[in-house]
């Protein structure tokens, strides 16, 4: 008998090179310019929000299941999107990036307890190892948003600058391959 197997479509080359080139200009112009890029950056998040918000409101019309759910995703996300939009400044720009520290600290402290949960329930060292470094990662950022707010477009162009320059090499391997 037979077993029909799936094979996996072959990544396009050129798809990895567009997405390295944009994330490494991203990453350019955070490092560059921090505070026009992630005013950028937060405008276009603020229309993201307004449109998924008149999406989601216009769904309600067109399908009528969770209806209170789209009715509050659409109006968070236009009045989220609204605020963004409407406010860029420096100001808006540092409460939307701590706000972004916040939520990576409340995350890197439940991914650690988990990680020690797994370690003490035999997944041994690695776990515990990893959750103990998120945790105090998370700690560190949740004791001074403000401070790691200011740091973030730095951070974050670096790391896109290196994560485009291997997306750009990992293209033409996959060109060659």
């Amino acid at each position: 008998m037979a077993v029909a197997t799936q094979e996996k479509p072959p990544i396009q080359w050129w798809l990895v090179l567009i997405q390295g080139i944009a994330t490494l200009a991203i990453g350019i112009f955070l490092l560059m310019d921090p505070v026009g890029t992630a005013r950028l950056i937060v405008f276009y998040i603020g229309l993201y929000w307004i449109v998924t918000g008149v999406l989601s409101l216009i769904r309600i019309f067109t399908d009528r299941g969770n209806t209170i759910w789209k009715l509050i995703n659409g109006i968070i996300g236009l009045l989220a999107g609204w605020f963004l939009v409407s406010n860029i400044t420096d100001g808006s720009t540092l409460v939307f990036g701590i706000a972004a520290v916040i939520i990576l600290g409340i995350q890197g402290v439940i991914m650690g307890i988990f990680g020690l949960i797994e370690s003490f329930q035999g997944a041994g060292w690695g776990p515990g190892v990893l959750g103990a470094i998120s945790i105090i990662i998370g700690l560190m950022l949740l004791g001074s948003p403000f401070g790691y707010a200011l740091v973030l477009p730095w951070v974050i162009g670096s790391f896109a600058v290196v994560g485009g320059i291997f997306s750009i090499i990992m293209a033409f391997r996959l060109r060659n391959a």
